[in-house]
């Protein structure tokens, strides 16, 4: 086996192949011919094979050449193939804007508008949830909950938030007034907020006659759970409205309440490129609330 092929002459080889050209080729790949040359001369010393037959005016493949080509350019478009599943397509520019997976959700049928007006920009969505500082992703953007009393420069708000009760569709039957909400199996979702807590509170209704049934780290889940019958969770309106209007079998059954909470955008450090796309994005996001 002929070990640490450098892919840059594999790159070159196959243009000038595809081309018959070193001149060509060198176009394609924004190299002077000289390099071109050396790039081929460097494989067919490591292979210790010609790949090419010069002539003054043309340029042809030997057989070994021709037969190393398709495996050449079957190995070049997998690692093409592969780069841009894993790591998205190479466009002008790429933003990354972290959010909970109910945020992206309640995006989603807006994010087009945004993609219309700027073709060029890849948006990278990443869900915010419960990361370890290790795993995080450099981040252009962040669209926060925080509570309304927060003192960060950086924080701008989008909107204030209101939660409401939500249940599957049979379940919702049993509901006539807030107290009913307590003789229900609740769906309690992790946060910085206890919405159960905050919902009964504003309803003069205690709080200690609840305790969770079901525990879940994400409000789309526990949508989810409450769409299955499986209970009534306490989650912001915004996101209940969204998923209604997507055809999940729930229902609100109360009035909102406000939680106190608001959603806001952080525009972290980019380089110029990003910087630019990054505020059109936070603009535009604060036309979506």
């Amino acid at each position: 086996m002929k070990q640490n092929l450098n892919l840059n002459w594999l790159r070159t080889f196959e243009a000038a192949a595809r081309h018959l050209s070193f001149t060509d080729a060198s176009h394609e790949l924004g190299l002077t011919q000289t390099a071109v040359s050396q790039h081929i001369k460097a494989l067919e010393t490591k292979l210790g094979q010609r790949l090419f037959i010069r002539r003054a005016k043309s340029l042809r493949l030997t057989d070994i050449g021709q037969a190393y080509l398709i495996s050449v350019r079957d190995a070049l478009e997998h690692i093409t193939f592969s780069t841009t599943g894993l790591f998205g397509p190479e466009l002008e520019t790429t933003i990354v804007v972290r959010a909970s997976a109910a945020m992206i959700i309640w995006l989603s049928p807006k994010l087009s508008n945004f993609q219309d007006e700027h073709p060029q920009t890849v948006i990278k969505l990443e869900t915010s949830l419960w990361q370890h500082e290790l795993e995080k992703h450099p981040v252009d953007i962040d669209i926060l909950l925080a509570a309304q009393t927060q003192s960060d420069p950086r924080m701008v708000k989008l909107s204030d938030e209101r939660i409401v009760p939500v249940c599957g569709l049979q379940t919702t039957k049993q509901i006539q007034c807030p107290a009913d909400l307590t003789q229900l199996d609740a769906i309690h979702v992790l946060g910085f907020d206890d919405h159960w807590a905050r919902y009964l509170s504003a309803n003069d209704l205690p709080i200690d006659h609840v305790s969770p049934r079901v525990v879940v780290d994400n409000s789309v889940a526990a949508c989810e759970l409450a769409a299955a019958e499986n209970g009534c969770t306490i989650m912001i309106e915004r996101f209940a409205q969204q998923a209604i209007e997507a055809g999940r079998p729930i229902k609100i059954v109360g009035d909102p309440v406000a939680n106190g909470q608001s959603h806001y955008v952080v525009q972290r450090n980019a380089a110029s490129t990003e910087k630019r796309a990054s505020t059109a994005f936070c603009e535009w996001l604060a036309t979506c609330f």
